[in-house]
């Protein structure tokens, strides 16, 4: 159980520091917003993937959760625990943020909660998330390989490698690469961010599927 409880939190977490420092900063506005919501989050994934890496491996992301499944890291029941904690702490912490923006609606004003919209057509944001989850699920699964893996090196370079996926992904989805990140905030925010929703659940497992297969090609042990 203090597993599942430590997913939530540290998801509870980036979806807090992340999605708040987005509303904060009126993202989108200036490349100064975009950069420091792009840190927000591999930041927060630093943070937690040497406060709960010990005790879950912080997957704090579904797309992590199912790569991690696909290259038989994790059990079938373990995975769905995982995904079903994940999304709870991400409630919890758009419940957070929403209350901070409802109670001083002045320090985010013509903000949202941090959900994700495609800036351009369904189709340009599906394929932003499938190819830069890719990214990110490969890198996951190579820095934390038990042998060829950066040890404990990893949570930085996985936090980096947010950083700069967020500096590309911004403009054309406002960067998701994580369900549970954009579920509830979509709930709280609706509107466009809801009614697109299924392409930031879609593209990141389709993307986790894609990293897990080339993982899979270059990276494990054949056996002889």
């Amino acid at each position: 159980m203090k597993k599942y409880l430590a997913e939530m939190v540290g998801t509870m977490v980036l979806v807090l520091l992340g999605c708040g420092t987005a509303v904060s900063l009126n993202c989108g506005v200036d490349v100064a917003s975009v950069v420091g919501t792009a840190f927000a989050f591999g930041l927060a994934v630093v943070a937690m993937a040497y406060t709960i890496g010990g005790v879950s491996g912080c997957h704090i992301n579904p797309a992590i959760t199912l790569g991690c499944l696909l290259t038989k890291r994790i059990s079938g029941k373990d995975a769905g625990m995982y995904m079903l904690f994940q999304v709870i702490g991400a409630f919890i912490g758009s419940a957070i943020l929403y209350a901070l923006v409802a109670t001083s609606p002045e320090l985010a004003e013509g903000t949202k909660t941090g959900a994700n919209a495609c800036s351009g057509t369904v189709v340009n944001g599906l394929i932003a998330e499938i190819v830069l989850t890719a990214i990110f699920v490969l890198v996951v699964l190579g820095t934390t390989d038990a042998k060829k893996g950066a040890g404990n090196f990893a949570g930085l370079a996985i936090g980096l490698s947010l950083i700069l996926i967020h500096l590309v992904g911004i403009h054309y989805t406002g960067t998701s690469v994580n369900p549970a990140r954009s579920i509830a905030p979509a709930i709280f925010e609706g509107g466009a961010a809801l009614e697109q929703i299924w392409v930031f659940i879609v593209g990141p497992f389709i993307g986790a599927v894609i990293a897990a297969g080339i993982w899979k090609m270059v990276g494990e042990e054949k056996e002889a």
